[in-house]
């Protein structure tokens, strides 16, 4: 990791850039994938998956007998582990549900919001040298809580054309209802077109690579919702002489072997911690067997010394972190003060992989700085807010006059009409 001493808060944005692509060098590829499903559908899909995933598919459905055969596959200790993850997880995210909101602002004018699922959700879930089984959870258990009709999951298919067995027991666990061989750029253009394999969607969820992240941006421009830009996994860890530097340099390295681009960060008031820190990451990496790709990472990581607490609140919420880690004499400072993080894990016996399985919290959250504006995914992710209202005719005679004069002031005569013409009737 890379070692700064008391930077500059003008230096602070260039000291804290992802190490990712911009978006220029990926969108061209992207916009190219889309035109292509957008017009050729299965073919151009399958073209796709031949070419990135190296893998000729007849059929990218998967089948009842692929799923029998993927439960018969897993053990009973990591069915049993999945299991109590899915309890947690679902607890945590019943008790997100709100109550209709009613409020009669005016006699006579009723006014009130409800929660409705949405219908058709594609759910990405990456492949690739980290089958993510536990974002099956992340994703279709809120989809599934939030009442979704239609919970589609795309997976890439490996070299023998067959997704992770613990990803289709997972799915099949949490009521997914149709499952696709199926992933990268293809997938999300697939969701956002339809194919005859791929149902089209109105939200699409789930993170991925840098391809993954531009292909569910551009899905935007086609009328798609997605759940927010979700690229390359992305730490921060706050720690000071309270914390046990192996604990930290093990959080670190967790992030680290998620892939070559991702990001970790340690920020500290401590030199002597920074060291400390150094010095067990070194050791811990040899025992990794992604050590390679931890490697990779840390290469593009930095330790960040600054003087005191103030300053460290702030060149935090200035990256904005994915996920954040607090294990400092100072706990409750950075907790009740910070402003941009995904998520937040206290303590010295709260490591970020606990949200990643089994807490119960969502690990599916903004990087790249999107914490700034986007939140992570819970259940208000699987269902919009309508609004409704009555007007009983006291209603429209307490607010029409104040209707009329405010459509007159915009000029929109039609508008004040429709108030006009009412209360003309009742008078």
């Amino acid at each position: 990791m890379k070692r700064i001493i008391n930077p500059l808060p003008q230096d602070w944005k260039q000291i804290l850039q992802r190490p990712t692509k911009t978006v220029d060098d990926i969108e061209n590829t992207v916009i190219e994938i889309f035109n292509d499903v957008q017009k050729n559908g299965d073919e151009a899909v399958n073209k796709y998956t031949a070419k990135f995933d190296g893998i000729v598919l007849k059929d990218n459905l998967v089948s009842t007998t692929e799923i029998e055969e993927a439960i018969s596959l897993v053990s009973n200790d990591l069915k049993d582990a999945i299991k109590i993850a899915k309890e947690n997880i679902t607890k945590f995210h019943k008790a997100q549900k709100t109550e209709k909101v009613f409020l009669e602002t005016a006699n006579g004018v009723s006014c009130w919001q409800e929660k409705r699922p949405i219908q058709k959700v594609g759910l990405y879930i990456p492949g690739g040298t980290a089958p993510l089984f536990s974002t099956v959870l992340m994703l279709a258990l809120p989809a599934q809580i939030a009442g979704c009709k239609e919970i589609v999951l795309c997976s890439p298919p490996n070299k023998e054309g067959k997704i992770d067995p613990a990803i289709l027991y997972t799915a099949n666990l949490c009521g997914v209802t149709k499952i696709i061989k199926v992933g990268g750029i293809q997938a999300i253009a697939g969701y956002t077109f339809g194919t005859e394999a791929i149902p089209q969607v109105y939200k699409i969820f789930g993170p991925g690579n840098q391809y993954v992240t531009v292909a569910k941006q551009l899905a935007t421009k086609y009328g798609v919702a997605i759940d927010m830009p979700a690229g390359p996994s992305e730490l921060l860890v706050v720690a000071d002489d309270a914390a046990d530097a192996s604990y930290v340099a093990s959080d670190l390295l967790s992030q680290a072997e998620h892939g070559a681009d991702s990001q970790v960060i340690l920020v500290s008031t401590s030199k002597q911690f920074i060291d400390k820190v150094s010095e067990e990451i070194q050791k811990q990496l040899l025992e990794l067997p992604r050590q390679a790709i931890a490697e990779k990472a840390i290469a593009n990581s930095k330790s960040i010394f600054v003087e005191n607490d103030e300053i460290a609140l702030d060149l935090i919420n200035e990256y904005g972190p994915e996920h954040f880690i607090v294990a400092t004499n100072n706990n409750s400072y950075y907790v009740n003060n910070i402003e941009n993080a995904g998520s937040v894990f206290i303590g010295n016996y709260t490591p970020e992989s606990a949200g990643d399985y089994a807490s119960g919290t969502n690990h599916t959250l903004p990087t790249n700085g999107f914490s700034k504006a986007y939140s992570g995914v819970n259940l208000d992710s699987f269902t919009k807010s309508i609004t409704f209202q009555e007007i009983s005719k006291e209603g429209i005679k307490n607010i029409g006059s104040a209707i009329e004069l405010m459509a007159e002031a915009e000029g929109l005569q039609a508008h004040k009409n429709a108030v006009s013409i009412r209360l003309k009737d009742l008078k």
